[in-house]
């Protein structure tokens, strides 16, 4: 089993793709320990996702309760030829924001966006949005459309690979790079303004 198979959230947790695959094989079969690591494993960048995605915290904790008991329910149906386990754990977390958004159409932000624990050196994207400013940053990000803000999101903020992005968000990989590749030019129209 590859690094890309197992998914990148574990190997920035210390945990290597072929246990990942061992955790996930024993969930599978119910072990509790094994469903208890994972849930470990994942927990911190699920949740950071969902503030992200929805805005607040309360909504943020419900949704990652509900995406970790979908896990539960459904870890048996869970292929690794469809997709990295992360990936695919993202995808009903992304599901369950969607779901969310449809039933209450609003979104509150919070002041502050917490950071996924775990990430490893940042990426020179990253670095230049931490050198604009985190706060002037997300301003920028909400004038994009919810779905560029997703990509970017996943992209930089949990370092998914295009062909991930895809899977999470139900796009083909030339969707993704046409919608990063719009968001970072408006980012750019909007830096160049001010």
């Amino acid at each position: 089993m590859t690094n890309e198979t197992a998914g990148t959230a574990a190997l920035s947790r210390g945990v290597s793709s072929d246990e990942l695959a061992r955790l996930v094989e024993r969930g599978k079969q119910g072990n509790r320990e094994a469903l208890e690591e994972l849930y470990l494993i994942h927990f911190d960048r699920i949740y950071s996702y969902l503030h992200m995605s929805v805005g607040n915290r309360h909504d943020a904790e419900d949704l990652t309760t509900q995406t970790f008991l979908k896990m539960l329910e459904s870890i048996g149906r869970f292929r690794w030829q469809s997709a990295p386990f992360s990936a695919w754990l993202f995808r009903i977390a992304h599901n369950l924001a969607m779901d969310h958004f449809r039933a209450r159409r609003r979104w509150q932000p919070e002041e502050e966006v917490p950071e996924p624990h775990g990430s490893e050196e940042p990426s020179a994207e990253i670095a230049a949005m931490q050198s604009i400013g985190r706060q002037s940053m997300l301003q920028l990000i909400e004038n994009l459309s919810p779905e560029q803000q997703q990509v970017l999101t996943l992209k930089f903020v949990f370092n998914f690979a295009n062909a991930d992005v895809a899977k999470i968000l139900d796009k083909t990989e030339g969707a993704i790079k046409s919608l990063q590749h719009r968001a970072l030019a408006s980012l750019q129209k909007q830096i160049a303004k001010k």
